[in-house]
This record gives C-alpha cells, structure tokens and sequence, in this order.
C-alpha cells in the first residue's frame, strides 16, 4: 500500500497535464472538466491559459522541477475557481447534483493539491509549506469526500446505473462506497480512526473505478465527457493517496514541513 500512495502525486500530476490538453483542445469550458465551470467567462484566451497553466503545473509535479511551486499554482487556481465561479451559483451547489459536484471536486483537488506541497521535495524559496495550508488542504478534501458520500443516496437510483451489469447488487455497492465516502471524510476531519488506512482505500476504490468503469466506457463511446470523467478518477485517487501519505502512520509524513 504504501508504494501506491507514493504513486498519487504521480496519479495527480497525470491527471493535471491530461485536463490542461483538454482545455487545449476544446478552447471552451466544458462540463465535467475541472476547474473552471462552463458559463466562465475569457473564451478562447482563458481556456487556453488554463490549459498552459495545468500543463505547467503537472509537469512541474510530474518531473519534480520547482515541483512546489507547481502543485501551488494548481492548488490555489482550484481554489480561486471555486470562490470566483462556482460559489455564486449558492444556491445550484445547495440544490442541483451536478452544480455540486462541479464545484466540490475542484474544491478537492485543490486541497489535494496543498497537502502534496508539503510531501514534495523542497527547494529553493518553496522549501517550506505551513502547517495551517496542509490542514486546510486535508479538511477540504474531507469534507467534499463527506458530500459525495451523502449524493450517493440522494442520487442512488441514478448512480447505479453506471455501474457495469457484470457487477451484481449495484445499490448495494451505490451505498458501500457512499458509507466508504463519509466514513474516510470523518477519520480525515478528527486524523483518527484508522484516516490513513481509510484514504488509502478510497484511492484505491478510485483507482479501480477508473480502469473497470470509465475507461471501458471512455474507449467504447470515445467522447469527451468520458475522458474527463476518467481522469477526474484517476486525479481522485491521486488525491486519496496523497492525503493518506500524512494521515497518522509509522511512515507518514509529517504535516508541518
């Protein structure tokens, strides 16, 4: 296990540099791919500055040159995304699944993103990352794993649906990982309970959902929206693993770097 959480920043940066070329490409905001939300506004310039910036910070984490400075950059555009874009439309993230999601998981990511600066090496001015941005980057996480867990009742009917038939008793995986979800966000909140155990396999839940679920059904329909879907998995996990890494453990890493 511990040499998959050493692989999440790697799972991370991947799913990064994936997202900047889709922005790239497309040269409009689409749905479905993190961060900014479709009705953003600056067109062509700003997809294709959000695109160079993903690339730019993935890269960054991915060969580890100003490695820090990368997952900084990813961390608070995230972040700048959701309090500039998503959180105006209050009340689509109280009420609409799809509002929600489209904003909790740039809010994930970012806090993903946080916590990855203090596992990275240091180096020159970003040789240190505050304790209080690692915290802060593990509570947002958790909580957004806390929310999805309570959309996989609210949306189950829905959600079993995407589950492969060859899988049988899809509601009752719909409410396991559901219970799996908000079970990892509290042990992440309170960093007990077995958190880092719990966030491990939450990676590795993610981990599988992206080679058994969406990449079948991204090479079988070949769209856009199931690409991103499936790197939005593999950045997931990539985020589980990362923050697992600081979770309590005989080998974590230390939150204060």
């Amino acid at each position: 296990m511990n040499a998959l959480r050493k692989l999440g920043p790697v799972f991370f940066a991947i799913s990064m540099m994936f997202f900047g070329i889709q922005y790239l490409r497309a040269r409009s905001y689409v749905g479905g791919l993190p961060p900014v939300p479709p009705w953003a506004p600056g067109g062509v310039i700003g997809t294709d500055l959000a695109g160079v910036l993903l690339l730019a910070g993935g890269a960054s984490i991915l060969v580890g040159q100003r490695a820090r400075a990368g997952a900084a950059l990813i961390g608070w555009f995230f972040l700048l995304c959701v309090v500039v874009l998503h959180l105006p439309r209050l009340h689509g993230i109280l009420y609409d699944g799809v509002d929600r999601t489209r904003a909790l998981e740039p809010l994930a990511l970012s806090g993903a993103a946080f916590v990855l600066m203090s596992i990275l090496p240091a180096g020159g001015s970003w040789a240190k990352s505050p304790a209080w941005l690692t915290r802060m980057g593990c509570w947002l996480f958790a909580l957004s794993m806390i929310v999805f867990g309570y959309q996989h009742y609210l949306y189950a009917t829905f959600i079993a649906t995407l589950i492969p038939a060859w899988i049988p008793g899809h509601l009752f995986w719909v409410y396991f990982t559901g219970v799996g979800f908000v079970v990892t966000g509290l042990a992440i909140l309170v960093e007990k309970f077995g958190a880092r155990l719990a966030a491990t396999w939450l990676g590795i839940m993610f981990l599988l959902w992206f080679v058994l679920l969406h990449i079948p059904r991204a090479v079988t329909k070949n769209t856009r929206d199931e690409w991103n879907s499936a790197f939005v998995a593999l950045a997931m996990a990539g985020a589980s693993f990362i923050v697992a890494r600081v979770m309590p453990g005989r080998d974590s890493e230390s939150l204060v770097r």
